[in-house]
Parts: structure tokens; sequence; C-alpha cells
């Protein structure tokens, strides 16, 4: 079955571990690829969220009170080829980054099968599985990964994410 996996991911100043050279979600998407052989496609928006986490947390609020869909720097158009789709993000209110929302709009999961994944520091998985099963309309959604954003970098997230995937 060949995989793909749709995420965002911000490196920058981090709420629990300062500041990081990759996002957490990122490091995820890299396990993910490492099990599976999926192939990588990064939201990765025109304008970035700021540095300091305070202020991209007022940013992503601001996305979410707008529903707002900011635009990308690359799009997908199409993943007919890819049987399992892995969609993930950090959490952000709950959700995943609007980012993710802009991409996922656009592309026709019937008869996919979708794995959601976060990175969190207590919120686990927010209600991402809920909002992947109305935005991934036809797909079968399975349920999701969540892992502690300050432990993605431990053999102990490595493991989860193995287990997960098989």
């Amino acid at each position: 079955m060949r995989s793909l996996v749709i995420y965002f991911s911000r490196p920058g100043n981090n709420w629990a571990v300062g500041y990081i050279e990759k996002g957490n979600t990122e490091v995820i998407a890299e396990y993910i690829k490492e099990f599976t052989g999926a192939d990588l496609f990064k939201c990765d928006p025109k304008r970035p969220y700021s540095d300091d986490y305070m202020a991209c947390t007022e940013e992503a609020m601001a996305y979410k009170k707008q529903n707002a869909r900011p635009e990308l720097k690359k799009y997908l158009d199409d993943i007919s080829a890819y049987d399992v789709i892995y969609i993930g993000g950090p959490i952000y209110w709950g959700e995943l980054p609007y980012e993710v929302y802009t991409e996922l709009d656009r592309l026709d999961f019937t008869g996919k099968i979708v794995k959601p994944f976060a990175t969190h520091e207590g919120s686990g998985l927010g209600s991402i599985e809920n909002v992947l099963k109305k935005k991934c309309a036809g797909a079968i959604v399975k349920n999701g990964l969540a892992v502690q954003g300050s432990a993605v970098n431990s053999e102990m997230a490595k493991k989860q994410v193995k287990d997960w995937v098989e």
C-alpha cells in the first residue's frame, strides 16, 4: 500500500523545549516515512507563523476565528496514487493548524484510509479525529496517535510511532 504524510510543522520557540530547529510534527512525519516508506508533503505557509511561541498561538487563534485557509507555497494536485494518508500537525486550540485544512479542502479522499496524528503538550488529539471524518469524506478514518512534543526525539516516541503504523 502506498502512503503519504500530509503535515504542518513549525520550528522556532516551543512551549516545552525552548527553541527547536525542526518542528516536532516533522520529526514524527519522518518516523512515519522511515517505517512505511511514505512520501511527505509539508503544508508550508507563504506567511509563516511568528518565531515567538505566544505570538504564534495568537496567530493560530485568529485563523480559527476566521476559519481561515492560509495560502501555501505549494499544493498537492492529486492523491489518487495513495492508499493510506497520514495527516498531522501540532494541536492549536484543539485543532490542526489551518494550513492543513487549506490542503485537505482541495483533495478527494474517497476510498482512502486516513490516519491522524498530532504533537501536543497536554491536549492529546484535540478534536482532529472528528474534524477529519468530516473533511475527508469518503475515507475510513482510523484511530489517531498523539505524541507529546517534548518527547518526540526519544526512543519511546519512535517506538510509539512504529507500533501505531504497524
